[in-house]
């Protein structure tokens, strides 16, 4: 598992684990476009279910220009993520960089109605 997914944050019983590819593919250094898709796996290790209401991600390139991106849910859902389950999903980043980093946070609501924070751990974007 740590190798499949060697980026993890853990908070209040939440991990959070992310494998990133660089698509070269989908990339085109010469018109300055890279592209990554990374793996991102939320497991509840904690007793209550929690659901997850928004995303915000810090997004920094190359040149070290961050980005803010900020949205409801993951790839259109707000998955409900039972005691002892997970949820996966794959999402994609373009940099007009060869390189950056993401980190971020998940907005997270348990049963009793109880806001909370969920960091998702910094990850590299490497293209080489």
């Amino acid at each position: 598992m740590a190798m499949l997914f060697p980026n993890v944050a853990l908070t209040r019983g939440i991990a959070v684990r992310v494998a990133v590819s660089y698509l070269a593919e989908q990339s085109d250094p010469a018109s300055q476009r890279w592209f990554w898709s990374y793996h991102v796996r939320i497991e509840n290790g904690g007793d209550v279910a929690v659901q997850l209401l928004s995303r915000s991600w810090r997004i920094v390139d190359g040149r070290g220009t961050v980005h803010e991106v900020h949205g409801e849910g993951v790839v259109g859902e707000m998955p409900l993520i039972g005691p002892g389950a997970s949820f996966d999903y794959v999402s994609g980043c373009p940099l007009d960089t060869p390189s950056g980093e993401m980190s971020g946070t998940y907005r997270m609501v348990d049963e009793d109605g109880t806001a909370f924070d969920v960091d998702i751990p910094r990850f590299p974007l490497l293209s080489a």
